[in-house]
C-alpha cells in the first residue's frame, strides 16, 4: 500500500483472510479464480510492504530489486490477464463469454509489453512522504495506445459480465483510477493498486450472494434438502 510498511502488511492480513473467505464460498469450479483475486491482492500488498521495508532500512537494500519487480509484475502483467480470465471462466452468457475473450486477448499485449521490459529496462523506487513513486525507464513509444489495452481488460470485464453486482466493481475501479489519477498523478501504480485492493473485498459479497442463490435455486429444484 501507498502509506507505510505497517499499512501494506496490515491491508495484506486483512486481504488474506477475504480471499480464504471468497474461496470457502464459491459455488462452483467456475468461481475459482474469480474467488482469489482479493488473495492475490493480498500478496501484492505483501510485495509492496517489503518494498517499503528494504528501501527504509539500509542493510536491506541491495534485496529492494526483488519486491519492486515482483510488485510491477503484480501490477502490470498479471491483472491484465488475470481478470479478464476470471470473468470469462465464471461467464456463461455466450455473447458476452466472446467479448471477454476479447478483452483477455487484448490483456496479453501490455502483459507480454511489460515482462520483455522488465528484462531489458531499468526499474526503481522512490520514497516521497507516505507513497512510493516507481521509477520505470521503459520506451515511451504508444503510451496512450499501451494505455488503453492496460486500462480496458482490467476495468471492462466486470461491467461487461452477466454475475450480478459485478459492474459495481467495474464502476468503483473506474472511478479510483480516475480519482488516482487527478490527485496522484505521479504515484498511479501505488495509489490505484491500494484502492482496487479494497474494492476487491467486493469478491466475498459477490460470491457469498451467488452461493444463496445456488442454494436457492437447488433448493426450487429439489435438489436440495
Amino acid at each position: 500500500m501507498c502509506f507505510s510498511t505497517t499499512a501494506s502488511f496490515a491491508s495484506s492480513a486483512v486481504l488474506a483472510v477475504i480471499g480464504v473467505a471468497s474461496v470457502k464460498n464459491v459455488a462452483t469450479k467456475s468461481q475459482l479464480l474469480f474467488a482469489c483475486i482479493p488473495f492475490l491482492f493480498s500478496l501484492q500488498q505483501l510485495t509492496e510492504g517489503f518494498v517499503w521495508f528494504t528501501m527504509l532500512n539500509p542493510e536491506y537494500l541491495y534485496l529492494q530489486h526483488i519486491p519492486i519487480h515482483v510488485f510491477i509484475i503484480f501490477a502490470q502483467v498479471v491483472w491484465t490477464i488475470y481478470i479478464p480470465l476470471s470473468f470469462y471462466w465464471m461467464e456463461e452468457n455466450v455473447k458476452r463469454k466472446k467479448a471477454l475473450a476479447v478483452l483477455l486477448a487484448i490483456g496479453f499485449v501490455p502483459s507480454i509489453y511489460i515482462s520483455y521490459c522488465l528484462f531489458f529496462y531499468p526499474i526503481s523506487a522512490t520514497i516521497v512522504p507516505y507513497h512510493i513513486h516507481y521509477n520505470i525507464g521503459f520506451p515511451n513509444l504508444h503510451a496512450s495506445i499501451l494505455g488503453l489495452f492496460y486500462f480496458l481488460p482490467i476495468i471492462m470485464p466486470s461491467i461487461i459480465s452477466s454475475v450480478r453486482r459485478t459492474s459495481i466493481l467495474g464502476i468503483l475501479l473506474l472511478v479510483s483510477f480516475l480519482f488516482t489519477k487527478f490527485y496522484y498523478s505521479d504515484y498511479v501504480i501505488s495509489v490505484w493498486c491500494f484502492f482496487s485492493a479494497l474494492i476487491s473485498g467486493l469478491v466475498l459479497l459477490i460470491l457469498y450472494e451467488l452461493r444463496i442463490e445456488n442454494k436457492l435455486d437447488l433448493v426450487y429444484k429439489g435438489k436440495l434438502i
